[in-house]
């Protein structure tokens, strides 16, 4: 199955608009949810997208798919000068906005609606470019991929964190057990909206992994793309430069 194909709600809708509706549906109740299905490793994923990217020093990062701003509120850690929060949901703006405030990282961080395969920005505005759990949402991410190589500088950062299909087959018999049965009943009773979550293990399953997603953000000019697998392959980081 290809992405493009794994649609949240209704199939004549483009898939964008859908994603856009579904994470502003869920947005009051997103992060008290994501900390209960993840069972709080979020914290410990985002800690490592940390690890990653400070061995570069990026100063002026664009965090895609922000969602409520914990990687971006994540990432003022580094001693960047500019920090853009950008996501397509605005409602998710609304609640990151809110967090940047309260911790005084507006001075750092700015929040901007951005539609992710229709960048606003200049070429090569950015230093490092991150993006968690948001790529296998676009409606095409491999055009997503070229405007993140357009506004990167030469010899800047991609980062990248997704859910991916453990390679062990235990762990991911597990894993799809969970996500299928378990994971869509918790988030309904959490959200009032299970088929945003429904949507969830499908988008995962049919989204290129490992060395297959390497191949096609590099087959967009990227070089050095490598992946680092964690918490036994639940989520792996993908790192590569322009």
């Amino acid at each position: 199955m290809n992405i493009q194909e794994v649609k949240p709600y209704n199939k004549e809708k483009p898939k964008k608009t859908q994603v856009r509706e579904m994470f502003n549906n869920i947005s009051h109740k997103y992060d008290v949810t994501n900390s209960v299905l993840s069972f709080g490793i979020h914290y410990y994923w985002r800690k490592k997208c940390i690890e990653k990217l400070k061995q570069f020093h990026p100063k002026y990062i664009l965090d895609l798919a922000t969602g409520t701003g914990d990687l971006a509120i994540a990432l003022a850690q580094l001693p960047a000068e500019k920090i853009i929060a950008a996501d397509y949901a605005e409602k998710m703006l609304g609640i990151a906005h809110k967090k940047i405030v309260a911790k005084k990282l507006n001075n750092i961080i700015e929040i901007k609606q951005e539609d992710g395969e229709n960048l606003s920005f200049k070429d090569a505005a950015f230093d490092a470019i991150t993006i968690s759990f948001g790529i296998r949402n676009f409606e095409d991410y491999q055009k997503g991929l070229g405007e993140m190589y357009r506004v990167l500088k030469e010899n800047g950062v991609l980062l990248i964190l997704e859910f991916t299909l453990p390679k062990n087959k235990l762990m991911r018999g597990l894993y799809n057990f969970y996500f299928k049965y378990i994971l869509p009943i918790i988030a309904w009773i959490l959200t009032g909206d299970k088929k945003a979550y429904d949507y969830l293990p499908d988008s995962v399953a049919s989204f290129p992994q490992y060395e297959n997603f390497c191949n096609i953000i590099i087959s967009k000019g990227f070089r050095n793309c490598d992946y680092f697998p964690l918490t036994g392959g639940i989520a792996t980081i993908y790192l590569a430069r322009k």
